[in-house]
C-alpha cells in the first residue's frame, strides 16, 4: 500500500512539460556567452589550440573566460587511455586526468584549471542514471533529449557560475557526424535556443586537403561536412580552415557560399612555426573583433591591458624566432612513434629553449631498442637526456643503459617520474652494488626492490585507486640545486601521477653512495626529487613528478630551463644569458590564476 502512494504521489507531482533545464544556482540566462568550436573531416586538427588562442585575445581583451572540453567517450576521464591512440593524459592539479588540449588551455591562458573543465560522456551518463535511481527525475522515461542534453547544459552553466566567466569556450572532441558526439551539439542547439539571439558564437574548424598529385587545395570534403554540421541545427558563424598552406581565396569563397558565412569570417589557419602565433593571426584576421560583435560585447575591451599584453606575448614570439644556439636533446622513451604522448615535453622544451636563445632539436629515442653495445653511437652527438614517465616493463633495459651512459659521461639528464625511478635503480645497481635492484612493477620478486608500492598505497588499493595524483607539496633541501632552481629553500607545488615510489628502506643507503634527495613530501616518507652534487655531475635532475605540465610560454619550469642550459654548455656554449627575466615569486605555484571549483 505504501509502495502504491509513492508511486501515485510521484505520478501526481511529475512535470510534464518537454522542457529540462536544469540552472545551477546563482546562474542567470544571458549572464554569459558562449563560443563553441565544432570539428569537421577528421579529428586531430587542433581544435583545442584555436580555441585556446582565441580564449586567449579575449582574456588579453579583460575579459574572464573559462574552456571546457567536451570529450564523447564513455570513460569518467584519461586515465586508462593509451598515449599511442590518444596522446599524452594532462593532469591538473585536483588530480583530475583528462586529454591534452586541458594543457594547450592552462599554456595559452596562463591558468590552473579544474575538473570542471573537462567533461566526459562517461561523467554526464553517470550523472543521469544516478539521478534516475533517486527519483530525481519525477516518474519520467528518460530520454536523451531533453534529460541528457539537460545535464551538458548544466554542466556548462555550472563553469560559468563556478568562474564567474563573461565568456565560456566549449571544445566538443571528435568530429561531426561522429555518434557518440551527436548529443553534445544537440545539446549546443538547444543552449542557444534558451540563452537567445547573441549569446552563443559557433566556430566550425575544417579541413582543405592538398592531394600532391593535383597541386592544390580543395574544399569539397569541407563543404560535406559543414553541410552535416548545418543538418544538425548549428549555422557556423566562423569557420577556421585548417591547411598546411594558406588557404587560397578560390577556397575561401566556396566555403563561404556552401556555409552563408561571410568571407572575412573564413580563417585560415595553416601551418605555423608555434602554436603561440595564433592569437596574433586570429587578431590580424580580425576574429576576435567578429566574436565580439556577434556576443555583444563589443564595449567591453580593455585596449590599454589588451596592448601591454600583446606586447609581451609577442617578445615571446619574437625571442623564439631570434633563437641562436643549436642545441640536441634526446627523449628516451616507448611511445616516441607518436609525438602526441609528450605534447607538454615538447612545449615545456620549447619554453626553456626560448627563455636561453636556443633552438633546441628534440631526437627521439625507442628505449626498447637501445641496448648497452649501441647506447654510447646513439648518443654521441647528444647534449642533453629526458627519461619521460611511463609504465610497464618494456624498454626498461634501453632506458637503464641510457642513463648509466649518460651519468657516467657528464652528459645533462632530466628524469620525469619513470624516469627518475629507472635512475635510483641504475644507481643502485651500479654506484651501490645492489645487484639485481629493480622495481617491484618490474620484478616482483627481485632482490632489491628499490622502488615499492608504499605501505599507505597499499591500504587504500582495495578501495579502488592507488594512484598519486594531481598537485602536492615538495618540501626542498636547503643549499641544493633544485633549491637554487627555484630561488628558495622552503616548498613549491608539482604535479604527479604515479603509483610506486622509492623504499624508504633504502634511501640511507643510496645516499651514503652520494645520491641526493632534495625534494621530498612534507609528511611522509617520498622521495620527490634526486640530484647528483655539481661536482660529480654538470647535471643529473630528476623529478618523481611531472614539471612538464605546470610550465607557461611565459614562465618555464626551471628544471627544463637547467637542463637546456647545461645541453648549451655541454655544446659548447659559455656562459649562456636568459633573453628574458623570469616572472617567477617566492612561491611558484602562486603564479597561475587557480580556479576555485569542488574537487570531489
Amino acid at each position: 500500500m505504501d509502495g502504491e502512494r509513492t508511486l501515485s504521489s510521484l505520478s501526481d507531482t511529475s512535470d510534464e512539460t518537454e522542457f529540462y533545464t536544469p540552472m545551477p544556482a546563482g546562474y542567470r540566462k544571458g549572464q554569459c556567452r558562449y563560443v563553441v568550436v565544432f570539428g569537421t573531416v577528421m579529428s586531430g586538427l587542433g581544435k583545442g589550440i584555436f580555441s585556446s588562442s582565441l580564449a586567449k585575445v579575449l582574456q588579453d581583451k579583460g575579459l574572464t573566460v573559462a574552456p571546457i572540453k567536451l570529450e564523447g567517450y564513455l570513460n569518467r576521464d584519461s586515465g586508462t587511455l593509451n598515449p599511442f591512440r590518444h596522446g599524452e593524459v594532462f593532469v591538473l592539479d585536483d588530480g583530475m586526468e583528462c586529454d591534452m588540449d586541458l594543457g594547450t588551455y592552462e599554456r595559452m591562458l596562463n591558468q590552473n584549471l579544474t575538473r570542471l573543465n573537462f567533461c566526459t560522456s562517461g561523467q554526464i551518463f553517470s550523472k543521469v542514471l544516478d539521478k534516475e535511481r533517486r527519483g530525481g527525475f519525477l516518474g519520467r522515461d528518460v530520454q536523451m533529449i531533453p534529460h541528457v542534453t539537460g545535464e551538458v547544459k548544466s554542466r556548462l552553466r555550472e563553469l560559468a557560475v563556478t568562474t564567474g566567466a563573461d565568456v565560456v569556450f566549449v571544445e566538443i572532441g571528435g568530429t561531426v557526424g561522429d555518434v557518440e558526439n551527436a548529443y553534445f551539439i544537440e545539446a549546443i542547439r538547444e543552449l542557444a535556443f534558451e540563452e537567445g539571439p547573441g549569446s552563443v558564437c559557433n566556430v566550425a574548424l575544417t579541413y582543405i586537403v592538398e592531394p600532391s598529385m593535383l597541386g592544390e587545395q580543395k574544399s569539397k570534403p569541407a563543404q560535406l561536412n559543414l553541410k552535416a554540421l548545418m543538418a544538425a541545427g548549428i549555422h557556423p558563424h566562423i569557420i577556421a580552415c585548417r591547411a598546411r598552406h594558406p588557404a587560397s581565396k578560390k577556397v575561401r569563397e566556396k566555403i563561404a557560399m556552401y556555409s552563408n558565412v561571410p568571407m572575412e569570417r573564413v580563417f585560415s589557419m595553416h601551418d605555423c612555426d608555434s602554436v603561440y602565433v595564433i592569437p596574433e593571426m586570429l587578431r590580424g584576421a580580425g576574429i576576435d573583433t567578429a566574436v565580439l560583435d556577434i556576443l555583444g560585447l563589443g564595449d567591453r575591451p580593455d585596449t590599454v591591458r589588451e596592448d601591454a599584453e600583446r606586447e609581451v606575448w609577442n617578445d615571446y614570439i619574437a625571442r623564439f624566432r631570434e633563437t641562436k644556439h643549436a642545441v640536441t636533446i634526446g627523449v628516451t622513451g616507448k611511445y616516441t612513434s607518436l609525438r602526441d604522448s609528450y605534447a607538454s615535453i615538447i612545449q615545456a622544451i620549447e619554453h626553456a629553449g626560448v627563455y636561453y636563445g636556443a633552438k633546441v632539436q628534440l631526437e627521439w629515442i625507442d628505449s626498447a631498442e637501445l641496448t648497452d653495445d649501441n647506447v654510447a653511437k646513439r648518443l654521441e652527438h647528444i647534449n642533453g637526456v629526458i627519461v619521460p614517465g611511463g609504465f610497464g616493463v618494456r624498454g626498461v633495459d634501453g632506458k637503464l643503459a641510457c642513463i648509466q651512459y649518460v651519468r657516467e659521461n657528464a652528459i645533462p639528464y632530466l628524469g620525469l617520474c619513470y624516469g627518475f625511478q629507472i635512475a635510483v635503480i641504475e644507481y643502485a645497481r651500479n654506484v651501490c652494488g645492489l645487484e639485481g635492484a629493480s622495481s617491484t612493477e618490474i620484478d616482483a620478486d627481485g632482490p632489491y626492490p628499490v622502488i615499492d608500492i608504499l605501505p599507505e598505497q597499499k591500504e587504500i588499493e582495495g578501495l579502488g585507486g592507488n594512484m598519486r595524483l594531481g598537485g602536492h607539496d615538495v618540501v626542498l633541501s636547503e643549499g641544493s640545486i633544485i633549491s637554487d632552481l627555484h630561488g628558495e629553500s622552503g616548498q613549491i607545488r608539482l604535479r604527479f601521477r604515479h603509483r610506486y615510489e622509492v623504499d624508504p628502506a633504502f634511501i640511507e643507503r643510496l645516499e651514503a653512495s652520494g645520491l641526493i634527495f632534495s625534494g621530498r613530501a612534507p609528511v611522509h616518507p617520498i622521495m620527490q626529487v634526486l640530484e647528483l652534487p655539481r661536482e660529480v655531475h654538470p647535471c643529473f635532475l630528476a623529478t618523481q613528478a611531472h614539471p612538464e605540465l605546470t610550465s607557461r610560454p611565459l614562465d618555464p619550469e626551471p628544471l627544463f630551463v637547467a637542463l637546456v642550459r647545461a645541453a648549451m654548455v655541454h655544446a659548447g656554449v659559455e656562459e649562456p644569458q636568459p633573453t628574458a627575466t623570469l616572472p617567477r615569486g617566492p612561491k611558484r605555484s602562486n603564479n597561475h590564476r587557480n580556479q576555485e571549483a569542488p574537487t570531489g
